[in-house]
């Protein structure tokens, strides 16, 4: 893509954010100009007051891939603003066509900079980790992504909210630890972290070994979420959603009803 449509694919990102209208698909390009409209998307958040907090893994399950018409694996950035505590209502107005799924969130006490990253070094860098659940959004139109259009959005995403009990890596296997989520109390699927590219340390070094290259380091008390363990569900005002995780425990995200929204 000229430099051109790489600004004006930006721009147009940047405004269905924040009219909260979605757009087209794209007619498509390569992933590293996705990843360019991205990161440029990202840096005009910056410059207007965000912060980045963190990294997401998208598209890490099979169930996701699936789902979303696509073959691999991309990642986004969390910024502050994305952050939403347990329990308290989230206006559903703040997303487009939002859609939630359970993850189970590193937080990291050391910095991760690849290439060259192993699974060693990855638990190495892990403080905690969560159960968290992460709020999927998409400002094209009816969800009709391709790689390209997801990646260019920031992978999709939207929100996230944490539990609120850390655990220490070694006290659970992430690879069997199971998953239930529940929608308004009915349980609407179920998991494992064996379903994120066979572990979700896989991912964090995926990641890890992905952004090195661009000059990205995972820092110290940024949250990286390795990628969903069931597909996603979508969701409306006054819905309650609660993922419990095997030896993590369990994360709630309330939202608000309509009048409230």
């Amino acid at each position: 893509m000229e430099a051109t449509e790489l600004q004006e694919a930006v721009t147009t990102l940047e405004k269905a954010h924040a009219r909260r209208e979605p757009v087209e698909p794209f007619a498509g390009g390569t992933a590293e100009d996705a990843y360019r409209i991205q990161l440029e998307l990202v840096r005009r958040w910056v410059a207007a007051g965000d912060a980045v907090r963190g990294h997401k893994v998208g598209l890490a399950s099979a169930a996701m891939q699936r789902q979303m018409g696509v073959d691999q694996p991309d990642y986004g950035h969390l910024t502050a603003s994305m952050f939403h505590l347990e329990h308290q209502p989230i206006p559903v107005g703040l997303f487009l066509q939002p859609r939630i799924e359970p993850e189970i969130a590193f937080v990291l006490g050391a910095p991760l900079r690849g290439p060259g990253v192993t699974v060693a070094d990855a638990v190495r860098a892990v403080d905690v980790v969560l159960p968290s659940l992460e709020i999927v959004d998409s400002r094209i139109r009816d969800w009709r992504i391709s790689l390209f259009d997801t990646i260019a959005d920031n992978a999709s995403s939207g929100g996230v909210v944490l539990g609120s009990r850390p655990t220490a890596l070694g006290e659970v296997d992430l690879r069997l630890a199971g998953c239930t989520l529940h929608v308004n109390g009915s349980l609407v699927a179920t998991g494992a972290g064996g379903a994120v590219l066979g572990s979700p340390l896989n991912a964090l070094v995926w990641l890890a070994n992905t952004v090195g290259p661009l000059g990205v380091t995972l820092e110290p008390g940024h949250v990286v979420l390795p990628g969903s363990m069931t597909r996603a569900f979508p969701v409306s005002p006054g819905d309650t959603v609660v993922a419990a995780v095997a030896g993590l425990g369990s994360v709630t995200a309330v939202f608000a009803p309509e009048e409230d929204a």
